[in-house]
C-alpha cells in the first residue's frame, strides 16, 4: 500500500511552498555565488535506520525544477555499514536550486526517518515478543506545530497508529474537560450532543470507577492514564470482560523499555508521546558531485 496517496497534491505543495518561503524570505545569496550550472547531488544515508519522507523531498525538488531518481522507498531499511553511506537518491538540476532544497530536505527526512526508525524498531520488538497481540501502538497529539502531517505520516510508515490527527478528529475528554463539566457523565453527554453519531468519544480515566462511569455514559474509548503494569491488568480485564465493545487504551509514562510489561489481550491501544518527542534524527546528507 502506498501511504503517500493519503496526501492530496495541493496539501504537500502548500507545505513545501511555505517551507521554502520561510527559508528564503528575501535574497538567495548562495544562489548568486554558485550560479545555474547543471550538477548532480547524492542523497546519502549515513546511519542505520528506516526511511520515510520521500514524497516531501520529491515535492521540494519538483518545485525547484530538479529531477530526483530514488533508490529507496518509505519503510525500507537504510543500510549503513562499515562507514559506507547508503545512496538513497540522486538529484540533478541547476546547482543553486539543489542548494536551496538541500537543508530543507535534510531537516524533513532526518526527523521523519528518526520517528519511523524509533516506531518501527519498537513495533518489531513488541511483535516478536507478543506475535498474537491484536492491539496497536499509537502516537499522540504531542507533535511539532506546522510539522504534524510529516510526523503522523512517519508513524504510519513505521506500522503504527497515528491516533487522532487533531481536535476535530475525535472527542477526547481529559481531566480539564471533566473538571470543567463537573463530572464524567456530564462531559460525555455534552460531547455526544455536539459530536453526534460520527465521532468517537474517548475519556481519560484514573481508576476503574471512572472508567465504568465513562462507559455507562456512552464513551467509545476509555484511556487508563498513568497506570502501573500491575495495576492496569485487573482493570483492563474487568472492563473488557464486562464491556467487550469498548476500546481500552493505555497511556502515560510508557517507554520503549517498559512497554512489554503492559501488553495483554485486553488492551487495544498503547499510546506513547515519546514516539514523536525527543526522537534522535537519522544522519543524512546531500553532496554535490565533482565533475
Amino acid at each position: 500500500m502506498d501511504l503517500s496517496f493519503l496526501f492530496p497534491k495541493q496539501t504537500v505543495s502548500g507545505l513545501v511552498k511555505d517551507w521554502l518561503k520561510e527559508d528564503i524570505p528575501s535574497f538567495d545569496y548562495g544562489g548568486v555565488i554558485v550560479g545555474e550550472d547543471i550538477k548532480t547531488a547524492h542523497l546519502l544515508g549515513k546511519q542505520h535506520g528506516y526511511f520515510s519522507g520521500r514524497l516531501f523531498v520529491q515535492e521540494i525538488f519538483d518545485e525547484l525544477k530538479c529531477k530526483v531518481e530514488w533508490f529507496i522507498k518509505d519503510g525500507e531499511e537504510i543500510k549503513y555499514q562499515d562507514g559506507k553511506p547508503h545512496l538513497l537518491a540522486t538529484v540533478v538540476g541547476p546547482v543553486r536550486n539543489i542548494l536551496i532544497g538541500e537543508r530543507l530536505s535534510l531537516n524533513i527526512i532526518s526527523r521523519s526517518c528518526g520517528i519511523t526508525t524509533r516506531g518501527k524498531t519498537l513495533n518489531l520488538k513488541v511483535r516478536k515478543e507478543f506475535p498474537d497481540w491484536k492491539g496497536k501502538i499509537a502516537g499522540t497529539r504531542k507533535t511539532t506545530p506546522g510539522f504534524r502531517l510529516v510526523e503522523k505520516y512517519a508513524l504510519l510508515v513505521a506500522g503504527l497508529d497515528s491516533h487522532r490527527m487533531d481536535l476535530s478528529s475525535m472527542i477526547m475528554l481529559k481531566d480539564n474537560h471533566i473538571w470543567s463539566c463537573g463530572n464524567i457523565t456530564n462531559a460525555v453527554k455534552n460531547a455526544r450532543t455536539v459530536g453526534g453519531f460520527t465521532l468517537k468519544i474517548e475519556v481519560e480515566c484514573r481508576s476503574q470507577v471512572e472508567a465504568i462511569e465513562a462507559i455507562e455514559a456512552g464513551a467509545d474509548v476509555v484511556m487508563l492514564d498513568n497506570f502501573k503494569p500491575e495495576d492496569h491488568k485487573p482493570v483492563s480485564n474487568f472492563l473488557k470482560t464486562k464491556y467487550p465493545h469498548v476500546i481500552i487504551e493505555l497511556s502515560g509514562g510508557i517507554t520503549s523499555d517498559t512497554i512489554l510489561q503492559y501488553i495483554t489481550n485486553d488492551v487495544d491501544i498503547i499510546s506513547m508521546g515519546n514516539l514523536t518527542q525527543g526522537v534522535p534524527h537519522i544522519d543524512i546528507s546531500l553532496k554535490i558531485q565533482k565533475q
